[in-house]
């Protein structure tokens, strides 16, 4: 593992921590929790580029921080 990380990492890991809720995920997308749970149930771009992102744990989802700087800088 590198210990190269984007600023936006950086950022999203000092406030967020490594896993990021969807009620984060929403917050830092400035859209409602409920647009980004139901964008993701679609087959729209949207769906396409976070679906893959999410990770299950019990009944809760949660989005790796690196995965979210990585779709926020572009590089994804």
């Amino acid at each position: 593992m590198t210990d190269e990380r984007s600023k936006t990492e950086e950022q999203l890991i000092e406030r967020y921590g490594i896993l990021l809720s969807l009620d984060e995920l929403s917050a830092v997308l400035k859209r409602s929790r409920d647009g980004v749970r139901v964008a993701m149930l679609g087959g729209s771009e949207f769906a396409r580029t976070w679906g893959p992102l999410k990770r299950k744990i019990g009944r809760r989802v949660y989005f790796r921080a690196s995965d979210v700087a990585q779709v926020i800088d572009g590089n994804h």
